[in-house]
């Protein structure tokens, strides 16, 4: 065995006599650092991934996995250029669904309140099949969405005081008509008979969705579309979509997938993930300190002890085991009990957010300032066992140089004076 019965029960019996003294005030912080480190690493993380996925799954799962664009700011003939699209062997297998798609920003208005918008036209087969997951509509169903009508965000519905069957003016300066005082803004009135909850603030309060055809129309742009969206069947696999698509379609298309539109967003999500998981590692390192400090004060005060199992022919080597079982064993039970803990928070991270946002009258996640209306988490269990393998790894290198202190231990010198 890795430890011996002798090595074992001096190694528990000196655990269990830190009763009493600073050295046990060390155990006990040691033990409670690793603790609350472990479960503050594992609900950090947690929640870093599910606002990595829920972010990046909502803003993909609507804008395309790899879009098309033209030069001109409008695709003709899109339908055809749909069939051409499935017709390459290598599209063909990686994409779910193509989707032409009308878009351009306008401002809203309705019962006297404004506020910008992005109006996006899209046929009502393929926005059904795209809203199927995570979003809620409320109102008339999608397929019985006419020419005229339009289906908008909860959030922005709130803002300006819609109801069902209300009417909104859509205001915007491209595609106005010509005046000799200049270009008069477009304005046009359409009612709404849907809205949309996805749970992304940003969507639920800035985009109006409408049918194809009225998009058409309300931006002058005739049977165009403003870019067509490739859904595939794995996200990560963009590479050679992207590349058959740049190789089949003539000069004066660009091609860009989610990562391409998304840059700055990913990389920040990803640098926030590290950087906190560097800084929040410091309180592990720290109450591995502890164990350090814990550990020497325990030599010096087992000091006879020591000596006396040396003389009774207790090997350097089974005295260093002794002290790095003693001081191991603080990590472990420190990372079981976070483990623990951070794994019960991490999956009740909403109810207790939204307790403590009851109990401060406060609201502590704005759904304004972070996306989302709700605090998303995401368990990894790689995750979850790195961080408290980790914790482990470390509680053990601390206890390195008291147990070679205390293998270093001289009895003649300490039993000199006895």
């Amino acid at each position: 065995m890795l430890f011996s019965k002798l090595e074992r029960k001096v190694a528990f019996r000196y655990m269990r006599s830190r009763g009493k003294g600073f050295g046990s005030v060390i155990s006990w912080v040691s033990l409670l650092g690793i603790m609350l480190g472990v479960a503050t690493l594992i609900v950090v993380m947690s929640v870093m991934s599910g606002f990595h996925d829920t972010l990046l799954s909502r803003i993909i799962g609507m804008n395309g996995h790899v879009v098309v664009y033209h030069g001109d700011g409008a695709i003709k003939d899109y339908d055809f250029l749909v069939d051409k699209m499935r017709q390459n062997k290598v599209v063909e297998s990686a994409v779910s669904s193509i989707v032409p798609i009308a878009e351009g920003q306008v401002m809203v208005s309705a019962n006297g309140y404004n506020s910008g918008a992005m109006i996006r036209g899209i046929r009502m087969s393929d926005l059904k099949s795209k809203t199927k997951t995570g979003t809620r509509i409320y109102g008339k169903d999608l397929d019985s969405v006419k020419d005229g009508e339009l289906i908008i965000g909860s959030s922005l519905s709130r803002q300006l005081r819609v109801t069902m069957n209300d009417n909104v003016s859509l205001i915007s300066a491209n595609g106005g008509t010509a005046t000799a005082f200049g270009t008069m803004p477009r304005i046009m009135s359409y009612p709404v008979v849907s809205s949309f909850f996805m749970g992304m603030y940003e969507y639920d309060s800035g985009y109006i969705f409408m049918p194809l055809a009225t998009a058409q129309k309300y931006l002058n742009i005739g049977d165009s579309v403003t870019h067509i969206d490739l859904f595939l069947k794995n996200p990560e696999k963009t590479n050679e979509v992207r590349d058959a698509l740049t190789k089949l379609l003539p000069s004066g298309f660009v091609v860009r997938d989610w990562r391409d539109l998304n840059r700055g967003f990913v990389g920040a999500l990803q640098v926030e993930s590290n950087v906190m998981f560097l800084i929040l590692m410091l309180i592990v390192i720290v109450a591995a300190f502890n164990i350090v400090s814990s550990l020497v004060m325990l030599v010096k005060d087992k000091s006879k002890d020591i000596a006396v199992l040396r003389t009774f022919g207790v090997s350097r080597y089974s005295m260093m085991k002794i002290f790095i079982l003693s001081g191991t064993s603080i990590g472990v039970i420190g990372s079981a009990l976070g483990t623990g803990l951070g794994v019960i928070i991490a999956i009740y991270i909403e109810p207790i957010r939204k307790f403590f946002q009851w109990a401060t009258g406060r609201d502590l996640f704005p759904a304004d300032l972070y996306y989302l209306s709700e605090l998303p988490s995401k368990l990894e269990i790689t995750s979850v066992i790195g961080i408290a393998l980790i914790a482990i790894a470390l509680s053990f290198l601390a206890t390195l140089y008291p147990a070679w202190k205390a293998a270093n231990t001289d009895p003649v010198e300490v039993l000199r004076g006895e």
